[in-house]
């Protein structure tokens, strides 16, 4: 294999990538069970890093379950956002997620920032509850539940929660065991439709784990709660703060 094959590959095995080259990933029946609570806010600060901000004390609780997307196919995903402000601007701060789909967890680690790890996610419908499950190796650690479709959302309030700008951090370390790259990134929501928005009573449950410290960010009292079904897709990330060289502008 020549080297300019090699330097044509974003990913390894050669001859077998990972993932497959972004090509615009599109999102078809993309379906959210969010759960805004409040949480204890000293807990909240200690694991959203500099320079974002925490206001209100609230986290989002999400389970998606992708319908169809390109050069990955369905598969759940389950994860924390929290609320944050970066330079003025509204965002969230995506603090961890959990897939059933290596692929997707490879590339959305590499390609971009989001902090991806292998779980079992799981978003379905029992006796009138839309229920969002996470379970880490065999053991549960979220358990979400909501009526299912008892009041219909305004899809502007629909739309708004869910293209809000996103932060991540991003590491790339060194043969030397240090950091090569460490960016915090942005990243937004692009072209969607909303088909469908919900909002019912909600419950939520986390498990305290070791290697997936949900349980970290207590639940102090569920604030909202919304089920939304949406086509959409997501922006490149860009860099926005070079922990390396804080002074840079970037």
């Amino acid at each position: 294999m020549r080297s300019d094959q090699v330097t044509s590959q974003l990913n390894t095995p050669l001859t077998a990538p990972a993932y497959p080259m972004p090509s615009g990933t599109r999102f078809i029946d993309r379906e959210y069970l969010n759960i805004v609570y409040r949480t204890d806010p000293e807990a909240l600060r200690a694991v959203v890093p500099e320079p974002l901000a925490v206001g209100e004390p609230l986290v989002r609780f999400e389970v998606m379950r992708m319908g169809d997307v390109g050069g990955f196919g369905p598969y759940t995903e389950a994860g924390i956002a929290i609320p944050v402000n970066f330079e003025g601007e509204q965002g969230e701060y995506l603090h961890a997620m959990y897939l059933d789909n290596f692929p997707a967890t490879a590339g959305g680690r590499e390609l971009s920032a989001y902090p991806k790890v292998l779980g079992s996610p799981r978003l379905y419908v029992d006796h009138g509850a839309l229920v969002g499950t996470l379970d880490f190796g065999t053991l549960r650690v979220a358990t979400a539940t909501m009526g299912y479709k008892h009041w219909r959302l305004d899809p502007d309030e629909a739309l708004r929660q869910i293209t809000v700008p996103t932060y991540m951090v991003k590491i790339v370390p060194g043969y030397d065991f240090r950091p090569r790259v460490a960016d915090l990134v942005r990243t937004q929501i692009t072209d969607i439709t909303v088909k469908e928005a919900w909002t019912s009573p909600a419950r939520l449950q986390l498990f305290h784990h070791v290697l997936a410290p949900l349980a970290d960010l207590p639940v102090v009292e569920v604030v909202s709660a919304s089920h939304i079904l949406t086509d959409l897709s997501l922006a490149p990330a860009k860099p926005v703060f070079d922990y390396l060289n804080p002074t840079a502008t970037m």
